[in-house]
């Protein structure tokens, strides 16, 4: 079976930390089939300025044992978002026409409904070609905007869904997609590399301090991921924490960035020593991150099935986070760490202190999450043959 993986959430040199959890499940669905990966770049005139380092992946190259192309898909800034979806696949078809004399995939394996799976369906109706879209996370924006979500709706009719979530199989029920149509796959996590370790040693490493409460959360530096939610608690939790150290680790995350915002609040409170901006990190360092910290903290406004959780937790690292979309149906409120509702900062202050005080199993909280190894099952294609000898084509894990 030969697979074409599409999206634009993909790492590249240029930006090596972006969609890893895409490429994961990518170098999984390589163990059953062979696979092949188009992660188009927005473009635009004077791309450069308008998306930075985003405009610099190469066109092709190799990442591990995958083929990783990067075709140029155009797209308008800041207006005519709703055009998106027409824009990569007009940009796209005849790129995907040449590779597929050389590689003559089968099925498009694509990732967010919004633009990549509208790309997709369109894609795989002018090439004939079955399309299995995956839900995320970003669609519960994404359906909010009434061009768009005609458009989804459109897609799904067309495409076998995944979704890593009950939540967002729930979502999907509202576009209209029968339930026998969506296979709820969760993210998994990889328990060779995320798995108990020594605090103490993971802070030397880091060059951390060894006695003090640390804090960490993992996100891009944008306004939904909630680093500015958490700082805002800083300042009272240290009246009771005096040595809370607090570290966010994420990318600049790109045109609705608050990195410069972020840099500002805490000069301007006099934060620097209670506040760390550490960037984005290696893959490979996040675990020692994670084993740094005493709690992981994640005041996020929407989620599918959030990696950096389940990456805590295989840590053994207890976590604070908000009660949205399918956290719940990863962390145990109480025994993993505790659940907050979403713009509750008086609650979300009194679950970070609850968690610093409390004397958490860590070898039980890691011990559970491992049941998540390599992916809960991670889905590839299976064809087979109907009775009139057609060919048919199912998620397998």
């Amino acid at each position: 079976m030969r697979v074409l993986l599409l999206s634009t959430v993909f790492p590249n040199s240029s930006q090596p930390e972006f969609g890893v959890f895409v490429r994961e499940r990518a170098r999984r669905v390589a163990a059953h089939c062979q696979i092949e990966v188009v992660a188009p770049v927005p473009w635009f005139p004077l791309n450069r300025l308008v998306r930075g380092a985003a405009a610099l992946a190469p066109r092709r190259e190799r990442d591990g044992d995958l083929e990783v192309h990067h075709p140029r898909v155009l797209s308008i800034p800041a207006i005519g978002k709703f055009l998106d979806g027409l824009f990569y696949f007009a940009s796209i078809l005849n790129y995907a026409r040449r590779l597929r004399r050389r590689f003559p995939f089968e099925v498009i394996d694509a990732h967010f409904a919004y633009p990549d799976g509208v790309a997709a369906v369109l894609l795989g109706k002018a090439l004939g070609c079955p399309v299995v879209l995956t839900l995320r996370g970003n669609e519960v924006e994404t359906v909010g905007f009434a061009l768009r979500r005609g458009q989804i709706r459109q897609a799904r009719r067309r495409a076998r869904l995944i979704t890593v979530s009950e939540s967002l199989r729930d979502l999907a029920a509202t576009l209209g997609v029968p339930p026998q149509r969506v296979r709820v796959i969760p993210n998994g996590v990889d328990v060779a590399r995320f798995h108990r370790a020594d605090k103490q040693a993971a802070r030397a490493a880091l060059g951390l301090p060894l006695d003090r409460p640390i804090l960490v959360s993992i996100g891009a530096l944008v306004p939904r991921k909630g680093h500015e939610r958490i700082i805002g608690l800083v300042p009272d939790l240290r009246r009771r924490y005096p040595a809370l150290l607090y570290v966010a680790i994420g990318g600049r995350g790109g045109s609705d960035s608050r990195l410069h915002a972020i840099e500002q609040r805490i000069r301007s409170e006099g934060l620097d020593d209670a506040v760390h901006i550490v960037g984005s990190q290696p893959h490979d360092k996040i675990p020692l991150w994670l084993a740094a910290a005493d709690v992981f903290c994640l005041a996020t406004s929407r989620e599918g099935c959030p990696n950096s959780v389940i990456e805590a937790l295989a840590c053994g690292t207890p976590v604070v986070v908000t009660n949205v979309g399918g956290v719940a149906e990863i962390v145990r409120d109480g025994d993993d760490g505790f659940l907050v509702p979403y713009f509750d900062g008086a609650a979300f202050a009194r679950a970070i202190a609850a968690a610093l005080e409390r004397d958490w199993d860590r070898d039980g909280i890691a011990r559970r999450t491992a049941g998540r190894s390599c992916g809960s099952p991670l889905p590839c294609v299976r064809r087979s043959r109907s009775a009139s000898g057609r060919s048919v084509f199912t998620a397998i894990s």
